[in-house]
């Protein structure tokens, strides 16, 4: 599949060893890496499809400091959409209200009909930028069926994301972070496949632990908000845990290459 890195904070912190750390699992995860700091103006988005390890521009990167108190990082292992800029992650995508939200999604869509309109409006052919799409059209929908045209306020954005999530999350791996300019979103849906570490004001997320120490296992089932590395909305707990089926795998395999 994929792995994700996530970070929010109230202060900046030197990423380069944890970044160096996840980057090195793209020998595995081969199909593209992304990476994007949340707390610059306006963000810059740094992504190629192609394996993190021979990526010079990373490389490059890498060898200065990186501080930054928000950021998300990706590593693709492609099972829906070619390999090629358009599919590599982080999506960003904006609102009707010219929010921005970003996101990054381990996982599989296998079956989900609120997703299927996406297609026909997606720059890529991923079902994860799929998932942001129908995000974003919730929160536009909420936005238009509000009489006093205001944008939606921060407890009703939360409200939108953990609904959308409650709705694709049956029988789909459904592991993703989200930011929409303010709010860190994180939501896992298959066991054993995100880690948290957790210390005042700053909480760091990854799909393994990248250092011996300090990481325990983020909540199943349940949408996670953050702002600024402390927790502000906790999700109402859903059943929608997913388990791996080698078989479906194996048909979603021959259903995207034509055989």
């Amino acid at each position: 599949m994929c792995e994700l890195l996530g970070l929010t904070s109230n202060k900046k912190i030197r990423m380069n060893e944890l970044l160096k750390t996840f980057f090195s699992h793209s020998t595995v995860h081969r199909d593209g890496w992304g990476f994007v700091e949340l707390d610059r103006n306006p963000i810059s988005i740094e992504k190629e499809p192609t394996r993190a390890v021979d990526s010079s521009f990373l490389r490059e990167k890498l060898a200065h400091r990186v501080e930054t108190s928000k950021c998300l990082a990706h590593i693709r292992q492609a099972t829906i959409g070619d390999v090629c800029p358009q599919n590599t992650h982080p999506f960003v995508k904006c609102d009707d209200t010219g929010r921005q939200w970003v996101l990054i999604h381990n996982g599989t869509i296998f079956d989900a009909h609120v997703l299927s309109p996406y297609q026909y409006l997606q720059e890529g052919t991923s079902d994860s930028e799929r998932v942001l799409l129908y995000i974003i059209a919730e929160i536009n929908r909420r936005y238009r069926g509000n009489p006093e045209a205001r944008t939606l306020d921060a407890v009703e954005r939360f409200r939108v994301v953990e609904e959308a999530l409650r709705t694709i999350a049956p029988g789909n791996k459904l592991n993703a972070m989200l930011y929409d300019g303010d709010y860190f979103y994180v939501h896992k849906n298959a066991p054993g496949a995100l880690f948290k570490k957790e210390e005042p004001g700053t909480v760091l997320f990854a799909t393994q632990p990248l250092q011996p120490e300090g990481w325990e296992e983020a909540p199943l089932n349940q949408l996670l908000v953050y702002r600024d590395g402390t927790l502000v909305y906790t999700g109402r707990k859903h059943n929608g845990t997913y388990i791996h089926d080698e078989e479906k795998m194996k048909l979603l395999f021959m259903a995207y290459s034509g055989l």
